[in-house]
């Protein structure tokens, strides 16, 4: 951990959530239900894996907005033996679908994706191969120690017997209402009477707790094979959407080596491609790390304006070059080198913002979730999981209770680039399941859900956990910007008098309420003890587990 210093603040904020500390074990994630089914996998004997893919799947039901088992995902591992792996489970294509597939509307920065009808975005056709239920269940039995049985009881229950909405839930449901009533099981569910479900009410979801109970006798077949999967395609045929049974049997997960990176002094360790994150990650703090970014203070104008240029050039470097690797050749080697950032750096100007192009040749949506967990054996699990958009697709395939993604939206529609569409193509994600090693030991986990925003957000929390200081506390709830080369977002704690400077500079400031979603941590402390930490973006609750069994040897007696 960082040792206390003075560091100039200009934007001050304060923290509205209050960390957990143990020595056990911790579970943070979005909601204090799944948090709860990840404790309860540790304090039942069961490792770091276990406790995340239990609170993955609690996730599932409570909350139905941003991640199921149709969708896909990411999860760094880092074993007690120090090695680290990234399972991929990605929704891919559709062996049907054709770069030409929808009809685009806009080759606008911000507005590349935007297609008629919202075809890539609601409905059959915006649903991509689903790797969430595989990929989990590889997990568990690669690296986990539970029964999938076991692991699965307590989303089950939560699914059978209901629970109550929060109401970040209902504003998720108030505002998205207009697609999910398109869909007559999600409007049943969850607009009951033509009116969302308000902050109080009890949302059961009994036929998702027997989709989960046959997953739990039968396993992934159940989807890759079986009853669930024949829903699946069954809906697919009827409405026009592209998934078939092949698909289903076809889909495989893939293991790879993460991505490695230094900053003054630390290793940071991401996803690979298709993740963006590991990458650009690295090469933003690269080309960061020839400035004091600490002394210029922490939403100080120069400050932000570096983080802005770094953005830019990840985003232009991006877009031509960092795809599914079985389809893009991707210069990682050339991306995360120290002499490339220097270059790139060397054109940044402080006096004003600059438009940048890609520096080397080469050819998402906004709700996610994520889980951070650690084990008193040294397993940690960083995983960040989703349907992609506000639920998925707004598609429940009947009968099942399961919520489809909508991953097709992640492709660029246009054909003959690096993120066009391809079948078996895997979808490109902005994920970014985070470890910060220092000297061989882990000194911090994170992640957080916000499509495109992702990264640069968790860009920006190791940049405050490095360069200005902070608390883990103060990390994930400090204010954030983003931009991908257009506007230049800014959380409302940024003060006036930057935002103002910075538009002198030439950037096109808005403001914004939210930057990307919940973050939740992990911070290694030199003590041994953990620190968790969720922010006020999503109802993240951290809980910490000390204590342990009695003495070796110890008896009851009067």
């Amino acid at each position: 951990m960082n040792a206390p210093v003075s560091v100039p603040r200009i934007a001050d904020f304060t923290c509205e959530k209050r960390p957990a500390n143990g020595s056990r074990g911790m579970v943070v994630t979005n909601h204090p239900l799944a948090s709860a089914a990840g404790s309860q996998m540790l304090l039942a004997g069961g490792n770091a894996v276990d406790a995340a893919v239990a609170a993955l799947f609690a996730l599932t039901v409570a909350e139905p907005m941003m991640v199921g088992i149709l969708g896909g995902g990411l999860s760094h591992i880092r074993l007690a033996d120090g090695s680290h792996r990234v399972i991929d489970n990605l929704s891919t294509a559709p062996g049907r679908a054709t770069p030409d597939m929808y009809d685009c509307l806009s080759d606008e920065i911000g507005k590349q994706r935007d297609t008629r009808d919202r075809e890539n975005v609601v409905g059959a056709k915006a649903v991509a191969v689903p790797g969430a239920l595989k990929g989990w269940c590889e997990a568990l039995e690669r690296f986990g120690s539970l029964p999938l049985a076991d692991v699965l009881q307590p989303a089950i229950a939560l699914a059978a017997r209901g629970f109550t909405v929060t109401p970040y839930l209902s504003n998720c449901i108030t505002d998205n209402a207009g697609d999910l009533a398109r869909d007559p099981g999600l409007a049943a569910m969850l607009l009951p009477g033509g009116t969302p479900l308000q902050p109080g009410a009890k949302l059961v979801q009994g036929d998702y707790a027997e989709s989960l109970r046959l997953v739990a006798k039968e396993g992934p077949v159940a989807l890759y094979g079986g009853a669930l999967g024949e829903a699946l395609t069954g809906y697919m045929a009827e409405q026009g959407g592209l998934i078939d049974a092949d698909d289903l049997a076809g889909y495989r997960t893939q293991t790879r080596e993460p991505i490695r990176g230094s900053y003054r002094g630390y290793e940071i360790i991401g996803p690979p491609p298709p993740s963006s994150s590991g990458v650009h990650i690295a090469e933003m703090l690269n080309i960061l790390e020839g400035y004091d970014i600490g002394a210029l203070g922490f939403g100080s104008t120069d400050a932000v304006h570096l983080l802005a240029e770094a953005l830019k050039i990840a985003f232009a470097d991006r877009a031509v070059a960092t795809a599914d690797p079985a389809f893009v050749k991707v210069p990682v080697e050339r991306l995360i080198d120290k002499g490339y950032a220097a270059e790139r750096r060397a054109l940044i100007e402080m006096g004003r913002a600059k438009s940048w192009t890609a520096g080397l040749a080469g050819g998402e949506s906004a709700d996610t979730t994520h889980v951070t967990v650690a084990d008193a054996q040294g397993n940690v699990v960083s995983a960040t999981q989703t349907i992609n958009g506000l639920f998925g697709a707004c598609v429940q395939i009947p009968g099942t209770g399961m919520i489809a993604n909508n991953y097709m939206y992640n492709f660029d529609p246009h054909p003959g680039r690096a993120l066009s569409i391809a079948p078996g193509k895997r979808v490109f994600t902005s994920m970014a399941p985070m470890m910060v090693l220092r000297e061989g030991r882990i000194a911090y986990a994170l992640g957080l859900p916000g499509a495109l925003r992702i990264f640069p957000s968790a860009l920006q929390a190791i940049v405050n956990l490095i360069d200005h200081r902070m608390s883990l506390q103060e990390a994930v709830e400090a204010p954030r910007v983003w931009t991908e080369g257009g506007v230049l977002e800014l959380e409302e704690a940024i003060p006036e008098a930057v935002a103002q400077a910075l538009t002198a500079r030439g950037h096109k400031v808005v403001r914004s309420p939210r930057v990307a979603g919940g973050m939740n941590a992990i911070a290694f402390n030199a003590d041994g003890t953990l620190t968790g930490a969720a922010c006020w973006r999503a109802d993240g609750t951290p809980v910490a587990i000390s204590g342990g069994l009695a003495r070796a040897g110890a008896r009851f007696s009067i």
